[in-house]
């Protein structure tokens, strides 16, 4: 018997060709399935844009053009005053480069009945912050609307919804931020000329630096939160179906707690990414929702580095990352492809 097992041991049993081509197929798919759950990379698509690295720069996509506006290089550096516009994320074009409005420093930008909007914002150096409204076709003429009636202020929310311009919250003191000087008011504009107080003090807690986004007919708030003298970041989401009563769809997202992020749509979701508080520093995080309760993070092998105040687009059926404070600032531009059908296998 030990011989027997011995020389049994040693003969090689080869395998019918069905069983190797069936195993060989298995393989096979099994290594498509990953590659298909892999979480596609982002590219770079310039390491230094021509203009000078900066953060908290306005931004919006317009006739059919990336554009960037202001922002800030130091507390005590003057706050650049110049638009720069690019069709590709590499070539940009200055628009002009001392634009007649000075509170470049986190104001609101948005697209709107064929216009470009800048309001709001900090004058550097200090604390000085607008109310003015501004507006230009094409990024060299701009005109001064009004003087809005919501208070002068810094870092508000936007967003376009139902054919009107929104703003909320915000905070008059970038440095003393408090009961007195932070927002929770919602306003909003048909025109960019007169504007409509909605709400005076929405259900969710004053703040700066939070972000909105238009998704599945709402407008959406979330993030944001105090600086100074004390930090406190949220990760709270809310929504609404009319801009004046709103629902808590939780009040912990799953990513950290934050201000100074990004949030666009992209494939019908919700995407935040990037930010900064005290405790952690910057982020580098990418999250996406369809419903802004349940949240998957997207872990790319090949990312940005981690910055807050950046710009987000979603411009060419991919999401762009521009510039911000990744320690220190930059001019990067960055993008992200996702196709439609990477969700099924994800």
């Amino acid at each position: 018997m030990g011989e027997m097992r011995r020389l049994s041991d040693q003969v090689a049993v080869t395998p019918p060709f069905w069983y190797t081509a069936a195993r060989s197929s298995l393989l096979e798919e099994r290594t498509f399935m990953s590659d298909a759950k892999k979480a596609p990379d982002w590219v770079c698509v310039t390491e230094a844009a021509p203009w000078q690295p900066r953060d908290s720069q306005g931004e919006l996509v317009y006739d059919d053009h990336l554009w960037i506006f202001g922002g800030w290089f130091t507390p005590q550096t003057p706050n650049p005053r110049d638009a720069w516009k690019s069709p590709d994320g590499i070539n940009w074009t200055r628009t002009v480069k001392d634009a007649p409005w000075d509170h470049g420093d986190l104001p609101a930008t948005m697209a709107f009945k064929d216009r470009m909007w800048l309001m709001g914002g900090r004058i550097l150096p200090g604390t000085v912050v607008s109310n003015k409204v501004w507006s230009s076709a094409d990024g060299a003429e701009w005109t001064l609307e009004t003087e809005a009636g919501w208070c002068p202020r810094v870092s508000p929310s936007y967003a376009v919804f139902e054919d009107r311009m929104w703003i909320m919250g915000g905070v008059e003191d970038f440095y003393q931020n408090d009961d007195q000087t932070l927002k929770n008011d919602i306003w909003s504009s048909a025109d960019g000329r007169e504007w409509k107080l909605e709400v005076e003090n929405a259900p969710w807690s004053k703040r700066a630096h939070a972000q909105a986004v238009v998704f599945a007919d709402k407008i959406w708030i979330m993030g944001g939160g105090h600086w100074m003298p004390e930090t406190i970041p949220l990760n709270d989401v809310w929504c609404s179906k009319d801009g004046v009563n709103w629902t808590q769809v939780t009040d912990a997202a799953p990513w950290s707690k934050r201000m100074w992020f990004s949030l666009v749509v992209y494939r019908d979701r919700m995407w935040v990414l990037g930010g900064w508080n005290r405790e952690e520093g910057n982020f580098g995080d990418v999250w996406y929702s369809q419903d802004g309760a349940n949240w998957t993070e997207l872990k790319s092998d090949a990312t940005w580095k981690k910055r807050h105040e950046h710009s987000a687009f979603v411009f060419q059926d991919k999401i762009w990352v521009a510039g911000g404070h990744a320690e220190p600032l930059n001019s990067e531009v960055w993008t992200l492809e996702i196709p439609e059908s990477w969700f099924e296998g994800a």
